[in-house]
């Protein structure tokens, strides 16, 4: 691979004309011919600066729409031919083609279209062919063209040519092409998923999945591993699309606990209320309605308060002073917030390390998308949960209904158990969790370990008994036994929401009956593994 290999002919052709101007006029100056098409040589010769047009290179007018226009002889030789071999110089004189040393290329915006809602026929003539071809010619012959697909790019390559006198270095030119090979990569696979969708394969027989580097990370969710966080530009609110006002850098156990939260905090309508979720290890430690958010903040922490030490905080409302100064009373890892006022800013001021993320919109619980796992060999792709229960598909089992509290706090236990890990048992109590059982290998062990946290917590709070005493129970998935059930109601539950659907439903149904609890069957599951 030649090292340095100078710059003399550019081709030009971006969509996004993002730092164009400044780029063709750094190329100019450094004596650079100048290649474009269609918009982009407009947008240079309105600036004032002398492009050819590719027709003028190629022979040939763009045709058909702009749909041919740089599939040409004339343009990939340019690009693909080998400086160093006599043969491919030969060629480039008898056919009359000058080599290209620099591809400029964006694609059309066939991202940005789908996610606009656009129809089909409008989509598909987004879909770049011309580009990705130049691209990949480019990159292949990475030993001698440089190529750029991204503009922030465009002032280190004029700072390469600048360090070797108008060319650029090999290695510059391989981290160039490295790129271009990804975001070709990239685009197609947002091509060939879009087509899946519309064409409703829910099992395409390839599925292709990208990202864009968004953060590199001092390690994983340990010291020994390597990590990256990537965004994959469905613009999800979240920790992908937050800004960070301050704080330390997000580590990789930040991210994936800052998801967990705000997905839930989400299944809450701040409309209707404001809703606190605190979460530790990727689980909610105490999730609360209240009139206020500082009410919820302290509601949610009184849930489980040695948990929620050096947690996450999520917030379905904007972070107001009062619940800012009730969160830095207690050390907290991450706050994320659809905003914030001054007087929080001020506050979160004098915590420099406590990291604020503001979202400016909360994800909608409802929307589809999905989920990946990486298992040996392969990975695993579904629907996200986006299963929503109307309260009017439940179906009561007992001979004893839900009063009208009891079934607002069964609706409130189920969302929250929807984002527990499995096997999931949650007490909740007036629009607050009171003990949440996470990730055992039995359901009973689940009920136990969440009676455990309530006692927990009427010890801290200097409470007469267990607030698991009249609160209602959540269950993610049907209790196989009844086992599961008589522990809750040892524990002093009044009422259950549960999928239903084991072979021994009877026997629970039953079991409640005696205990004289009520049980409601909602038809959906919630596994969280």
């Amino acid at each position: 691979m030649t090292d340095h290999t100078p710059i003399r002919r550019a081709l030009l052709s971006v969509s996004d004309k993002t730092g164009l101007l400044d780029l063709a006029s750094g190329l100019a100056a450094r004596g650079v011919a100048l290649i474009s098409t269609g918009g982009t040589a407009a947008a240079l010769r309105a600036a004032g600066l002398e492009a050819a047009d590719v027709a003028e290179v190629t022979g040939w007018p763009e045709m058909m729409d702009g749909r041919v226009k740089t599939l040409h002889p004339r343009v990939h030789g340019g690009l693909l031919a080998l400086r160093d071999d006599a043969a491919h110089l030969a060629a480039m004189a008898e056919h009359g083609i000058g080599a290209i040393d620099l591809l400029v290329v964006n694609l059309y915006p066939f991202e940005a279209t789908v996610a606009a809602g656009a129809d089909v026929g409008t989509c598909v003539e987004n879909i770049d062919i011309g580009g990705p071809a130049m691209i990949r010619a480019a990159a292949k012959n990475h030993a001698h063209v440089a190529v750029l697909v991204d503009p922030e790019d465009y002032a280190a390559l004029l700072d390469d040519m600048d360090r070797h006198h108008g060319g650029t270095c090999a290695k510059f030119r391989r981290k160039l092409a490295q790129r271009a090979f990804a975001r070709t990569a990239a685009y197609d696979a947002a091509v060939s998923n879009w087509m899946a969708e519309v064409s409703d394969m829910a099992a395409p027989r390839r599925r292709a999945v990208a990202g864009t580097l968004a953060q590199t990370l001092r390690y994983g969710e340990n010291p020994h591993q390597r990590a990256a966080f990537y965004v994959d530009g469905s613009g999800r609110p979240g920790v992908a699309t937050a800004q960070q006002v301050q704080g330390k850098e997000l580590s990789w156990n930040n991210i994936n606990d800052t998801d967990a939260a705000y997905e839930l905090v989400a299944e809450f309508d701040p409309a209707e209320a404001a809703a606190c979720v605190i979460v530790k290890h990727a689980n909610p430690c105490g999730v609360a309605v209240g009139a206020s958010m500082a009410e919820a903040y302290a509601r949610a922490f009184d849930c489980d308060r040695t948990s929620a030490f050096g947690g996450i905080v999520a917030l379905n409302r904007p972070l107001d002073g009062a619940t800012a100064r009730a969160i830095t009373g207690v050390f907290t890892e991450v706050v994320i917030a659809p905003g914030a006022d001054d007087e929080a800013r001020a506050v979160f001021a004098a915590k420099r390390n406590l990291r604020l993320l503001l979202t400016g919109a909360l994800p909608d619980p409802a929307a589809p998308g999905a989920s990946i796992r990486q298992v040996a060999g392969g990975f695993l792709m579904q629907d996200r949960d986006n299963g929503r229960l109307d309260a009017g598909a439940l179906r009561v089992v007992t001979a004893r209904a839900p009063d009208p509290q009891e079934l607002s706090d069964l609706l409130f236990a189920w969302k929250v158990a929807k984002h527990v890990k499995s096997n999931a048992i949650v007490y909740a109590r007036g629009g607050a969790t009171v003990g949440i059982g996470a990730g055992q290998m039995s359901r009973v062990d689940s009920s136990l370990i969440a009676a455990q946290k309530a006692q927990a917590m009427a010890e801290a709070l200097g409470l007469a008994e267990s607030p698991a005493k009249g609160a209602v129970v959540a269950s993610d998935a049907f209790f196989p036994f009844a086992d599961g059930l008589l522990a809750a109601v040892a524990a002093g539950a009044r009422a259950v929401i549960q999928p239903g659907g084991s072979m021994r439903d009877d026997e629970v149904i039953a079991a409640a009956d005696a205990a004289g609890i009520a049980m409601v069957f909602t038809g959906m599951r919630h596994f969280r593994h």
